[in-house]
This record gives C-alpha cells, sequence and structure tokens, in this order.
C-alpha cells in the first residue's frame, strides 16, 4: 500500500474513533435529566398529598357547629356487616339534619343498635324508646303533611325519621333506611338523605333479620350495633375517628 492510502486509511480510523469518544460522553448526560424527572414527580406527589391532607383536616365536620352552608356526608359504621354512607340534604330537611349531625357528633349513636328490621321495607335504629333521652330533643316534622315542602321520596336507600304515630312533631333520635321503595311514607316521615355507598350492607341487614313479629321486632342479642356514626364535608375524604 502507498504512503498516501496508508495515510487515508488511518484518518478514516481516528475519525471513527473521535466519533466513538463524542457517543460514549454524551450518554451519561440522560442521567441529570432522568433525575430530574423523578423529582418532579415525587414533589407533586408531595404537594398532592400535603393538600389532600390539609382538605380533610379542614373538611372534617367540625364537632361543635353545623354548617348550613356545606353538604354533609354520614359515615355509619355497623359492627359485623361494614359502612354505610349516606349523604344529608339540608335544603329538604334543615331542622331534621342539624338534629341529626348534633347527635352524631356528640357520640350518641355510637353503641345504639338497629331494633326494628323489616326485609322489603326498612331497617330502624337509633334510640328504641322513641320517646327521647335526656341528651335527645324532640323536633319539628319536616313533611308536606305538616306544612312543610320536603321534595324526598321514600325510595330505597333513603334515611328518614321515625316518630310517634298521630304525632307529627315527635322525632327524636331515632331513624331508618329504606330496603325497598316505600313510596306511602311521603309526606308521612321526613326524609333526609340517601345511601350513596354500602346499600349491600343494607340488603345484608335486612334480607338476614329474623323478627319475632310482624312489627319487625329484633331480639337484643341479633340486633346490628352501631360502632359510630362519623360526619365529613367530603365524600372522597376519609372520616374521621375519635
Amino acid at each position: 500500500m502507498s504512503k498516501k492510502g496508508k495515510r487515508k486509511q488511518q484518518q478514516l480510523a481516528s475519525k471513527k474513533a473521535a466519533v466513538k469518544t463524542v457517543s460514549k460522553k454524551k450518554k451519561p448526560a440522560l442521567v441529570p435529566v432522568i433525575s430530574v424527572t423523578a423529582g418532579i414527580v415525587v414533589l407533586i406527589a408531595a404537594i398532592v398529598f400535603f393538600a389532600v391532607y390539609s382538605s380533610r383536616k379542614n373538611d372534617t365536620a367540625d364537632n361543635s357547629s353545623f354548617d348550613m352552608s356545606k353538604t354533609y356526608y354520614a359515615d355509619i359504621d355497623i359492627r359485623d356487616y361494614g359502612k354505610i354512607t349516606v349523604k344529608l340534604d339540608q335544603s329538604a330537611a334543615p331542622k331534621t339534619v342539624e338534629n341529626f349531625v348534633s347527635l352524631a357528633q356528640s357520640g350518641f349513636y355510637d353503641g345504639l343498635t338497629f331494633h326494628r328490621i323489616i326485609k322489603d321495607f326498612m331497617m330502624q335504629g337509633g334510640d328504641p324508646s322513641l320517646q327521647g333521652r335526656e341528651d335527645t330533643k324532640t323536633i319539628v316534622g319536616e313533611f308536606s303533611s305538616n306544612g312543610y315542602d320536603n321534595p324526598i321520596s321514600h325510595v330505597r336507600g333513603t334515611i328518614s325519621m321515625a316518630r310517634v304515630g298521630g304525632m307529627n312533631d315527635s322525632a327524636s333520635g331515632q331513624f331508618f333506611i329504606v330496603h325497598k321503595d316505600s313510596l306511602f311514607l311521603d309526606g308521612k316521615y321526613a326524609g333526609f338523605g340517601n345511601v350513596t355507598e354500602g346499600m349491600d350492607v343494607v340488603d345484608n341487614i335486612c334480607e338476614s333479620a329474623e323478627p319475632t313479629d310482624n312489627n319487625g321486632t329484633i331480639p337484643a342479642a341479633q340486633q346490628p350495633v352501631i360502632n359510630s356514626i362519623r360526619l365529613c364535608h367530603n365524600k372522597w375524604l376519609i372520616f374521621n375517628e375519635k
């Protein structure tokens, strides 16, 4: 091979080596880019977590006040069965919702039971005497036959206040959840919300109940126990615990 040919061959080899060197030097630049991206993701996750945590603290229902401007959700925890989430409607029955919220916040319902259950009708719980206790008060019946415009119909999943028959303003701490549509109650009882989650719990309780009479009386030892009723202003947030 001539000297000229050898020189061209050497030049070509030098160029190839230079390209390889540049390629090797460029690859490590990806590491900082990946690190920055991961850092941004972590930062965003931290911001979201802090925002949700702060919102949860702010949206947890205050144990000393009732705010008409907010929507309340009640998380009813029933021993051995699970939880029922209820959205309360203060626009339809403000006094009823305020009373229920006040009792729930005070822990009134904790440990009480569902003592009357009728399959395909409803499950009733709270103060079993229906006459009120020292820590309850009777409230006005917010339904049409008592002069109040309440649009809530007693369809499946409606929560409503129980009362003494013939006494419109006798409701206090006892409520019921409708198992199957019971429209004959419309205008006679104060519906104040509806189940948003946990109708399977209602089904389970109502369908497995063994009442001792046609009135739905459940023996004390078989009555589903309310562990607690906790409140929140935002259904997507964790409910407050004592």
